[in-house]
C-alpha cells in the first residue's frame, strides 16, 4: 500500500475525490477506507474487491497474522442464524428475570461496576452542603449509599448521616441543615466487599479512646481478610463487613498518636485505596503506594478539599491543586496543612480502567484529561484497526469519547446510533413476559433510520463476559445495519482486578479463555479487534516512564503491581 496513504489515515485527513482518482487500484480501495470523501464515479468496485483483503491487515505497521486474527472473517459468513447458539443465549438473557436488579451485580449489561467515591473538604463554611454538590458530581462511582460526616471545628463535635440510595435521596435540605461544621468527608458506594445494607454505608463512624474516628475509602485491602483474623483473635470485635473497617481497629489498637498510629496502620496494608480519615481535629489524606485509585487535592477560599475526581471540583468552584501522590499522607489540622509520606512509594501504577471506562470525562487523572485521553484511544484504534464502514457508533456513554476520536481519525461520520435510556432507573417493573423479553432494549435502543442499510463501526470500551456486546450487536442487526464492526479501546480484559473493581471470576472473563477470532463468534461481530497494550499506553499519554506507562495493566496483562493471593476476595473494600 501507499505510504502517502499510510500516513494519511494516521494523521486523519480526508482525500477529495480528485485525489482519490488517480491512484492505483489497491490504493484508492484502501484511500476511501481512510476516511476519503468521495464521489462513486471516483472509485471503482473491482478496486475496493481487490483491496479487501489488504484492509484487513490493518494500518500503521502491525503484524499481518495479528491483524488478521483480530478482524476476524468477512461479513457474509457472520450472518444470524435462525436458531443459532448466539440467539439463544440472547433470548434466554433477555427472559431471565436478572436485568430488573438494576446496577447490582447482575445488571443485565455485564459491564465492569463502578467503584466507590470519596469527597473531603477541610477549612471551609458549610462543608456539608459542600460535600453534598461534590458527591453528586461523584455519583457515577456508587449508587447504592452515600454519607456525609462533618466536624465543627470550633467544639469539635461530630455529626453524620448515612443512608441508602442515591445522594438526592440519602439528603435533604433539613438534613444537611442537622450537619454543622466546616470539615467533612464524605462517600458514594458501589458495594463489592459486604453486604448492600445501612451498616456498611461509608462514612464508618467509631469511638475509641482519642474521641471520634470517621473514615472513608476507595479500593481494596488486598490483605484484610489476613489483618481481620489476627485482630480478631486479639478481641477486637467487628461492627461491619465491610474491610475498611479494619483499619480503623489498627489505628485504636496502637499506643502511638493518631498521626503514628495512622502511618502504622497504612504501613501495614497491601492493595490500591484512597482513605480520608477525621477525628474531631485531624484529617488525614493517604493514597496507596502505587496510586492505583485515584486522588485529587484543591483549593476552595482559605480551605482544602479532596476528591476521587476533578468533576467534584468544577461542580463547587474549587481550584485543581494536584494529584496525592503515591504513598503520600497529608495531615490537616488547625495549624494547616503538612506534606508527609508513610511510603516511599512503588512504581506509578494508575488504574487503566479510570481512563478507560469509570472516570467522568471531563474529569483529570494524572494530569491527564480523560475525554482527551479515551479520543486518543478511539483514534489509535483506527490506526491499528481501519475498517471500512458508513458509520461509526459509540455504545453510551463511556465510550462515546473513543468513538468521535475514531471517526475524527478515519473521516467516516459519527453517528448517534445507540441512544441509552436515563430513566428506566436502577430497577424497573416487569409487568409482562413480553416486556421482559423486551428488556434491553428499555435501556438501549438503536436508531433504525441511521443504522439501517449500513455498515456500522460499533465502539466500545471493554468486553467482560460478552454477552453485553452479544445484545448490543443484536440490537445494531434487527435495527436493519447491514455490517457491525466491533472495535474496543482496551485490550482484552482477562484478568480480575483486586484492588477495588468488582470483576467475574477469571473463568468468566470471555477473553480469560477464547481467542479474539473466538470472542468474535459469540458477540456476532462481523470484525473485531481490541486496542493493544501499546497503543493504550501511548494514548493515555500518563507523565513519567514507569512501567505500564504509569497505568496499572494486570486485567490485560495478569502483571499485578502488588502481591496478591488469587484465592482472596476480588473485591472493593468500600
Amino acid at each position: 500500500m501507499s505510504d502517502e496513504v499510510n500516513i494519511a489515515v494516521q494523521l486523519g485527513s480526508r482525500y477529495g475525490a480528485a485525489d482519490v482518482a488517480g491512484m492505483p487500484g489497491g490504493t484508492v480501495g484502501f484511500a476511501a477506507k481512510a476516511g476519503a470523501q468521495t464521489d462513486a464515479s471516483a472509485l471503482s468496485t473491482a478496486a475496493f474487491a481487490a483491496d479487501a483483503t489488504a484492509m484487513q491487515v490493518g494500518v500503521g505497521g502491525s503484524a499481518p497474522a495479528r491483524l488478521a486474527s483480530a478482524t476476524g472473517r468477512s461479513s457474509h459468513s457472520a450472518a444470524v442464524r435462525p436458531g443459532s447458539e448466539e440467539l439463544r443465549t440472547v433470548s434466554q438473557a433477555w427472559e431471565q428475570s436478572h436485568y430488573n436488579e438494576g446496577i447490582g451485580r447482575d445488571d443485565m449489561f455485564d459491564k465492569l461496576k463502578e467503584e466507590c467515591g470519596v469527597f473531603g473538604v477541610f477549612g471551609t463554611p458549610n462543608a456539608a452542603s459542600l460535600s453534598y454538590y461534590g458527591l453528586h458530581a461523584l455519583q457515577h462511582r456508587g449508587e447504592e449509599s452515600s454519607g456525609v460526616c462533618t466536624v465543627d471545628s470550633a467544639s469539635g463535635s461530630f455529626a453524620y448521616h448515612r443512608g441508602m440510595g442515591l445522594v438526592k435521596e440519602v439528603f435533604t435540605t433539613d438534613i444537611l441543615a442537622s450537619l454543622p461544621g466546616d470539615r467533612a468527608i464524605g462517600h458514594v458506594r458501589y458495594s463489592t466487599s459486604g453486604a448492600s445494607q445501612l451498616g456498611n454505608a461509608q462514612p464508618l463512624i467509631f469511638k475509641y479512646r482519642d474521641g471520634d474516628l470517621a473514615v472513608a475509602t476507595n479500593g481494596n485491602i488486598v490483605n484484610a481478610p489476613s489483618i481481620r483474623r489476627e485482630l480478631e483473635n486479639m478481641g477486637s470485635i467487628f461492627q461491619t463487613t465491610s474491610d475498611t473497617e479494619v483499619i480503623a481497629h489498627l489505628i485504636a489498637r496502637s499506643p502511638k498518636d493518631f498521626v503514628s498510629a495512622a502511618k502504622d496502620a497504612l504501613q501495614r496494608i497491601i492493595g490500591g485505596f484512597a482513605f480520608l480519615i477525621m477525628t474531631n481535629e485531624r484529617l488525614l489524606v493517604a493514597s496507596d503506594p502505587n496510586g492505583l485509585r485515584p486522588l485529587v487535592m484543591g483549593r476552595l477560599g482559605d480551605g482544602y478539599v479532596f476528591a476521587s475526581e476533578t468533576c467534584a471540583f468544577e461542580t463547587i468552584g474549587a481550584e485543581y491543586v494536584r494529584d496525592v501522590q503515591p504513598g503520600e499522607l497529608l495531615i490537616l489540622d488547625k495549624d494547616g496543612l503538612q506534606e508527609d509520606r508513610f511510603d516511599q512509594g512503588g512504581r506509578r501504577a494508575s488504574c487503566a480502567m479510570e481512563y478507560i471506562y469509570f472516570a467522568r470525562p471531563d474529569s483529570d487523572i494524572n494530569e491527564v484529561n480523560i475525554h482527551t485521553a479515551r479520543k486518543q484511544m478511539g483514534r489509535q484504534l483506527a490506526i491499528e484497526a481501519f475498517v471500512d464502514a458508513d458509520i461509526v457508533v459509540g455504545v453510551p456513554d463511556s465510550s462515546i469519547s473513543a468513538a468521535i476520536g475514531y471517526a475524527e481519525q478515519t473521516g467516516i461520520p459519527y453517528e448517534m446510533g445507540l441512544i441509552k435510556n436515563k430513566y428506566s432507573g436502577r430497577t424497573f417493573i416487569q409487568p409482562s413476559q413480553e416486556l421482559r423479553e423486551k428488556g434491553v432494549k428499555m435501556k438501549l435502543s438503536a436508531v433504525r433510520k441511521i443504522v439501517q442499510g449500513k455498515r456500522v463501526v460499533m465502539i466500545d470500551d471493554s468486553i467482560v463476559r460478552g454477552t453485553t456486546s452479544l445484545r448490543i450487536v443484536t440490537l445494531l442487526r434487527e435495527a436493519g445495519a447491514k455490517e457491525v464492526h466491533v472495535r474496543i479501546s482496551s485490550p482484552p480484559f482477562a484478568n480480575p482486578c483486586y484492588y477495588g473493581i468488582d470483576t467475574p471470576d477469571r473463568r468468566e472473563l470471555i477473553a480469560s479463555s477464547k481467542t479474539v477470532e473466538e470472542i468474535r463468534e459469540a458477540i456476532n461481530a462481523d470484525t473485531l479487534y481490541f486496542l493493544s497494550a501499546e497503543g493504550l499506553i501511548d494514548a493515555a499519554s500518563v507523565p513519567g516512564n514507569d512501567k505500564g506507562g504509569g497505568m496499572c495493566l494486570a486485567c490485560f496483562t495478569n502483571e499485578y503491581p502488588t502481591p496478591v493471593d488469587e484465592n482472596s476476595d476480588k473485591s472493593c473494600s468500600c
